[in-house]
């Protein structure tokens, strides 16, 4: 679980609704027409710009954010000296056998295991890189529209809780907690942009760039068990998508 992501929407929320309570009554935050036009105009226009499996795709990348684990560069360069390691003690065939949930690792064996010429290992890299980041970016596309429309449809709100508070000028008892009503929906605009929307497209760009950095880990480390499989010698040459402090601790 990514427990920086979670830790950042409980704490961001906990502010806004220690603010909220240390200043009034909660109830006075709370206007359900004000949230079914930001939420509900949200998932509408999101729905007309997407068709509906991009939308499920993007919750479902966001949802796997919270849910797998962080992997490190250190453990993917690892990975692949234990790799070096098995073709040198079995032979490059014995990579058929690897076992591994990574269906990119598990090609990666597979074009080691068949000797393919380097060149052909780097098209791959370009092609599959190419697609995950193409991929990638339409998950994110999902989330900073939503970013931008929560906003919009906040501001349609208000304007629409300016236009009832006009036609009750005849009371102006009614005036203040009209515009208190009409100013919450674009509140709650800005909360769900600024909170949810808008650092879920900065985390899931984060996590792309990881995994294009682990795609290059794993094909140069193909690259290099091809030219000469002792593991000390892929180990040095990976050990450059390493940090340095990560580096004295693997050897």
């Amino acid at each position: 679980m990514d427990k920086t992501t979670l830790f950042g929407i409980v704490a961001g929320t906990s502010l806004i609704m220690a603010a909220i309570i240390l200043g009034g009554s909660i109830d006075t935050f709370i206007n359900i027409p004000g949230f079914m036009i930001v939420v509900g105009g949200t998932l509408a226009a999101i729905s007309v710009n997407y068709p509906l499996n991009e939308i499920i795709q993007a919750h479902t990348a966001a949802y796997k954010i919270f849910v797998s684990r962080k992997v490190r560069e250190k453990d993917v360069v690892s990975t692949m000296v234990k790799i070096a390691d098995i073709s040198r003690r079995e032979g490059l065939l014995a990579l058929e056998n690897v076992k591994t949930e990574n269906m990119i690792l598990k090609k990666a064996c597979q074009l080691i295991a068949d000797n393919a010429d380097p060149m052909m290992i780097r098209e791959m890299l370009t092609i599959e890189i190419a697609s995950l980041r193409r991929r990638h970016h339409m998950v994110q596309d999902v989330f900073k529209r939503m970013g931008a429309y929560a906003p919009s449809f906040g501001m349609i709100g208000t304007l629409i809780g300016l236009v009832q508070m006009l036609a009750s000028l005849h009371d102006p008892s009614t005036i203040g907690p009209a515009m208190a009503v009409a100013l919450l929906t674009t509140f709650y605009g800005a909360m769900m942009a600024s909170l949810f929307f808008l650092p879920m497209a900065g985390k899931l760009k984060s996590r792309s760039q990881e995994e294009i950095l682990h795609l290059q880990i794993i094909f140069e480390g193909a690259k290099c068990i091809l030219e000469n499989n002792n593991p000390r010698l892929v180990y040095e040459k990976l050990s450059s998508f390493v940090p340095p402090k990560d580096r004295r601790s693997e050897r």
